[in-house]
């Protein structure tokens, strides 16, 4: 099978371009090569995809059976991509994202819940994680309009895994090899789902393999795994003798520690981890043990990966902060008493 990959160098791109060329796939990669280091025995292609002389000409290098998207961010770059290789590639999928769903993630959600409206324009005061959501979902229109049945469109929440550029696991990884009390958010049976990138890749492949159409949900099941296992994994693969403190979500708002990335993973909105994956299961979407995830993650980073991005850099509460926050919740916890 000849595929293309736009991205292939960073995370789920690279992943993707290692499976494909595990199960034998003729692999084409078109990156600005600025993000890593190629896959070896992929034909690594350089350019733009913001240029249409570049798209020109990486489609006049095909036909390819299918395309995987790993890099469209905004509907005006996925509308150029789609265009220009619309007579080169089969089949388009799409790596689009759960915050397509406007009750994400405040909301329980499923494979019908209903996709924001795409505007070139967004209102005023929105935030980025709605502006990514908007611009995601346009991309989507822009994938059905010129692939129609041959548009595949996944919807991951969080993936998680080796090569992780945003950082959530290492994060934790880092705090907590450190040792001593760790402040843990919430609660330890907060069920999560975040799913592996490796599991991710299988599943875009598996769909371009078997030219599935339509959209995906992908996550772990609801219930896969908690917030206390995943931290408890966390000390297991370090050897760390950290100890755990768990703390209020309520606590944690009050005293202003960011959601989602004061202490990476940890929002307490019902929606955040109930996401319904029916159809992806059905079309034979499988999930490793979260454990396994953080194990795989913490070797990659012992083998010298550094994890550097703008999104890493703003992940996490400084161990000040932590003390602070421990102190305050053990007075209180006094008084309670």
């Amino acid at each position: 099978m000849r595929t293309l990959i736009l991205g292939g160098t960073k995370f789920l791109g690279r992943v993707l371009a290692e499976e494909a060329l595990r199960r034998g796939h003729n692999v084409t990669t078109f990156n600005r090569g600025t993000s890593g280091d190629d896959v070896l025995g992929v034909d690594a292609v350089r350019g733009d995809r913001t240029s249409e002389n570049d798209l020109a000409a990486l489609a006049a290098r095909g036909p390819w059976d299918a395309v995987v998207d790993t890099s469209g961010m905004t509907t005006p770059m996925v509308e150029g991509s789609t265009r220009a290789l619309a007579d080169a590639v089969d089949r388009y999928v799409f790596v689009s994202t759960v915050n397509v769903y406007e009750g994400w993630p405040t909301d329980p959600l499923d494979d019908e819940s209903s996709v924001r409206e795409y505007t070139p324009v967004g209102p005023a005061g929105e935030s980025d994680a709605d502006e990514y959501g908007r611009l995601k979902a346009g991309s989507e229109q822009a994938v059905r309009t010129t692939y129609g049945e041959q548009a595949t469109l996944l919807r991951p929440s969080v993936i998680l895994g080796p090569h992780e550029y945003v950082g959530r696991i290492p994060w934790w990884l880092s705090r907590i090899q450190a040792g001593g009390r760790v402040l843990a958010p919430g609660r330890p049976e907060w069920p999560i789902q975040p799913i592996d990138v490796r599991d991710v890749a299988a599943f875009a492949l598996d769909t371009a393999e078997r030219n599935l159409a339509g959209s995906y949900n992908l996550a772990a099941p609801i219930g896969h795994s908690t917030f206390g296992a995943f931290l408890g994994a966390c000390r297991d693969v370090t050897g760390a003798d950290a100890e755990l403190v768990w703390v209020d979500d309520v606590f944690l708002r009050e005293h202003g520690v960011p959601e989602w990335v004061g202490l990476p993973l940890w929002r307490d909105y019902q929606g955040t981890w109930h996401m319904e994956t029916t159809r992806a299961r059905a079309a034979g979407l499988t999930c490793r043990p979260l454990e396994e995830t953080v194990a795989d993650t913490y070797a990659w980073l012992r083998g010298g990966a550094v994890v550097s991005s703008e999104r890493s850099a703003e992940l996490g509460i400084t161990r000040e902060r932590e003390a602070e926050l421990l102190a305050a919740w053990g007075t209180r916890e006094e008084a309670a008493s």
